[in-house]
């Protein structure tokens, strides 16, 4: 596995995701195509969407509903692809969208095999299995584990001192080449560097199983970003969701 290939089955899960073609990533126009949820798509999407934007740093490529798609289409052809996911270019867009909302905004993260690598942890660590999970659905590791998708929790790493788990690195098989990771660690024991050894860690079993791990952060989310970065991931894509406004005012509420 290379960085290219890592990239590129990236790319193929978002077209999957959008129904778009992965080579539209790379184009050096913005894309516009009809939305479609792929029968391959990531597992924890969720229709209703109106539109999707993604961005692999080349362009963005833009799958919408068909009543807002010409709509879409003009915010795209106006602004700079770069622009499109920020203000103040989205109050042009959120303006015009009359029944729909932005609702996810989300940077992606990609391993760099050139620099993930083991971290040592000051605390042992293990690797984990699904049967492993059973008793860990808590709010402390809500997000390692996800409990409304149980049978997608496929491998963990764990940090113990002594039997107390005090972090926890966890995967979910949400679609057929990618393993996503989320990581939590006990307030307690946060600043010891085991965030970023039990992402590192987990990141590397993944890939020894052929499968390719992300990680998904707000941009405003620095702590998260930062452990993206020193468990050696580098920012891939940027992806964009907007949702009809009624769903989003239920998130909301």
């Amino acid at each position: 596995m290379t960085n290219k290939e890592i990239l590129y089955t990236a790319m193929e899960q978002s077209a999957e995701d959008m129904g778009c073609k992965a080579e539209d990533f790379l184009k050096d126009k913005n894309v516009s195509v009809p939305f479609r949820l792929g029968k391959n798509a990531r597992k924890y999407l969720e229709e209703p969407i109106t539109a999707n934007f993604v961005s692999y740093g080349n362009n963005a490529v833009i799958a919408a509903e068909e009543d807002v798609r010409e709509i879409v289409t003009e915010y795209a052809d106006k602004f700079e692809f770069y622009h499109l996911f920020e203000t103040p270019n989205l109050n042009w867009l959120i303006k015009r969208l009359e029944n729909d909302k932005i609702c996810f905004m989300a940077e992606y993260f990609l391993p760099d095999l050139n620099g993930l690598k083991t971290i040592e942890c000051k605390f042992e660590t293990r690797i984990l299995t699904q049967e492993d999970f059973a008793e860990l659905y808590l709010p402390e590791w809500s997000n390692a584990l996800c409990e409304k998708r149980k049978e997608l929790d496929v491998l963990g790493v764990g940090a113990y001192d002594g039997e107390k788990l005090v972090g926890l690195a966890g995967c979910s098989a949400d679609c057929e080449k990618m393993r996503q990771i989320g990581v939590d660690v006990l307030p307690e024991y946060r600043r010891n560097g085991i965030a970023s050894a039990l992402t590192s860690a987990l990141a590397i079993e993944i890939i020894k199983r052929g499968k390719v791990p992300f990680y998904c952060a707000a941009w405003s989310n620095i702590r998260s970003v930062r452990n993206a970065v020193k468990s050696g991931f580098r920012p891939a894509w940027a992806e964009m969701t907007v949702k009809p406004a009624n769903v989003v005012d239920k998130m909301n509420n």
